[in-house]
């Protein structure tokens, strides 16, 4: 790549914190820095205060860039529907609404009448709630309030992010029937676009240097997909953080009539299939807030399979592999211990995340290419072994798992430094270990797996197609497919 002795800095907005690395081209992290986040939760509402996105942001990147390497640009990447107000000034006008945020349903149900294929918690039936709430104001990504500080006006926000906004990323428009107002609409640009430079004052706030170019993000989902280094034609991410996202690559779009899989734009025009869970390790810190999780790591091994079963949703309602808005977390079976109840969420997380590649391969998703484990959960090697186990495949572990070091490929790429993004992620994503699957172990599931089918379908959640698809692949390989 180009641009000799520079360092491209990436920044995650996640649910709970920002994260910033600074990377070089060949994939060494010179600075990293992070930033705690607070939300506010109530029913199934969930909110964060925008003026604690920016403040997070300054903290991280200041400690990134403590080193005082030269910054050869910087992509910020958000989460997936979580959007807000702004004023014209791109100034917010209240909180963000959270992407798992489900508090317009009525607004959702009617986009769908109406024939547009939105789930509840996405992000234009959110803004429509807003705009009737507040009667005026901008609608606005998350990213989109950092960029526009870092180069001082507003800017564009990228059609990965306004997807859950109905964006059309196939014609590149605002569809009709959205709802909202033209003049309330962004402009919107392909991923890797050059937004602008980094102002004076974001310079002294951040310590990122004046001037420094400000590229395009994507979607928290996709920038961890581009960590992993799944670009190629059939391969995978599955990011496992908060919540569970799976993201592939593909040369043709993803059809799902249901809804529950869509497709990003990858910036070179091909297409980024795949679907987010309300399954995740927040399940864990919810029930286990004390825990230490290497010990109940240690100590789960003891239960495979755990006397109970689980489907581990973080909050209320199911976006993939089903759309279920009043699905709720599941405990089947009574645990003996903590350690068991531990195993049964970690294993509940992965029987789903074995549930979204089959629903994947039913509506012919190439699946054969390499799959990756990324997320802060990658971080547990008994999780990745169990995780290859019971989906039956090996799994690459990279060295870096965070969406930041996406970002920063993205940077790289969007600032001409590389010519393509795969170029760019060739050279940065390092695979740490391949974790292969243990047949026997992949066996000891193949009851729970099919109990988890049943419990899912006789709630009505789980549409029989799916789950007759699912069961039907029980005993497939499914390593190569």
């Amino acid at each position: 790549m180009g641009s000799e002795g520079a360092a491209w800095l990436g920044i995650d907005l996640g649910t709970q914190g920002v994260r910033a690395l600074l990377v070089t081209a060949d994939g060494r992290v010179l600075g990293s820095g992070s930033a705690a986040l607070r939300g506010r939760r109530e029913g199934v509402r969930h909110e964060q205060d925008p003026g604690e996105w920016w403040a997070g942001v300054c903290t991280a990147a200041r400690v990134a860039l403590r080193g005082g390497h030269r910054v050869g640009g910087v992509a910020v990447c958000g989460t997936s529907g979580t959007v807000l107000l702004t004023d014209a000034a791109g100034r917010p006008l209240g909180a963000g609404l959270m992407y798992d945020d489900g508090r317009a349903g009525a607004e959702a149900a009617r986009l769908r009448a109406a024939g547009l294929a939105v789930q509840d918690s996405w992000a234009l039936p959110k803004a429509l709630w807003l705009l009737a709430a507040q009667g005026f104001g901008r609608v606005t990504h998350q990213p989109d309030v950092i960029n526009a500080r870092l180069v001082g006006h507003t800017v564009p926000t990228d059609s990965s992010h306004a997807l859950k906004t109905a964006y059309d990323v196939e014609r590149d428009i605002w569809p009709d029937g959205t709802g909202v107002p033209a003049d309330a609409l962004p402009e919107v640009v392909r991923p890797g676009t050059r937004l602008g430079e980094v102002c004076p004052s974001a310079a002294e706030a951040t310590g990122i240097p004046a001037g420094t170019p400000v590229i395009a993000g994507m979607t928290d989902g996709c920038a961890a997909q581009i960590a992993s280094g799944a670009l190629s034609e059939g391969a995978w991410n599955s990011v496992l953080g908060t919540t569970l996202v799976l993201k592939g690559a593909s040369s043709v779009p993803v059809r799902d009539e249901a809804g529950v899989v869509y497709n990003h734009r990858a910036p070179d025009g091909s297409w980024l299939p795949g679907g987010a869970s309300s399954v995740g390790a927040g399940a864990l810190t919810a029930r286990f807030p004390d825990a230490d999780p290497a010990a109940l790591d240690a100590a789960a091994a003891a239960f495979e399979p755990s006397g109970a079963l689980a489907y581990p949703l973080v909050s209320r309602g199911e976006r993939f592999p089903f759309r279920a808005p009043d699905a709720t977390p599941l405990l089947l079976g009574e645990p003996v211990s903590d350690a068991d109840h531990w195993a049964a969420l970690l294993q509940g997380v992965a029987l789903t995340e074995r549930l979204c590649l089959d629903c994947l391969h039913r509506l012919g998703a190439p699946l054969d290419g390499p799959l990756a484990f990324t997320g802060g959960a990658a971080r547990s090697a008994y999780w990745n072994q169990l995780r290859a186990d019971i989906l039956g495949r090996p799994a690459r572990v990279p060295e870096q798992t965070e969406p930041a070091l996406g970002m920063a490929a993205l940077a790289a790429h969007g600032t001409g430094a590389a010519r393509t993004l795969a170029d760019a992620t060739d050279r940065m994503v390092r695979i740490r270990t391949v974790v292969e699957p243990r047949p026997d172990r992949t066996a000891r599931f193949t009851e729970p797996y099919a109990r988890l089918l049943d419990a899912l379908e006789s709630r009505g959640w789980l549409p029989a197609p799916v789950a007759a698809h699912a069961r039907g692949r029980i005993d497939a390989d499914t390593a190569q497919s």
